[in-house]
């Protein structure tokens, strides 16, 4: 019997890192709940209040579940994206928050709008007083809390 062989592949980029398996997506997709789960824990007990809100970016509803069509074009290249969705998504809703999705291309410009005349300091404002790394990624992430009330 030849033994398992799996390959792993890491893409850090700033704070967070994506790893990608070539094989046994099942494992890897435990292990993601696992450590998200627990990611999630450490943030709640760690804020002064409760959390009742994650939002998320969102992916489409209609993307397959058999993994071996998510292995094929033009799944592939988002398979991984929309599992960490997913997971985050099911780990909120068994903590009882509201789960708002956003899509990130316009979610800026739609806090804008809510915001009016506070949007330059509240969107921008991070930058400025905490300076780097604050990015257009938290940034949009900041924009999603705002838009997903």
């Amino acid at each position: 019997m030849k033994p398992v062989v799996l390959r792993l592949g890491i893409a850090d980029h700033l704070g967070w890192a994506v790893a990608v398996t070539g094989t046994l997506v099942a494992a890897v997709r435990v292990s993601v709940v696992r450590a998200t789960s627990a990611a999630l824990d450490d943030i709640a007990t760690a804020l002064p209040a409760p959390v009742v809100s994650i939002s998320l970016r969102t992916w489409p509803l209609d993307f397959p579940e058999d993994i071996s069509v998510q292995r094929r074009s033009p799944y592939e290249a988002r398979d991984d994206a929309v599992m960490y969705r997913k997971v985050l998504s099911e780990l909120a809703l068994a903590r009882n928050w509201h789960v708002g999705l956003y899509d990130a291309k316009d979610v800026e410009a739609q806090a804008v709008g809510m915001l009016a005349e506070r949007a330059e300091a509240v969107l921008h404002g991070p930058r400025a007083t905490l300076g780097p790394p604050w990015t257009k990624d938290h940034r949009t992430a900041l924009a999603a809390t705002i838009v997903g009330r």
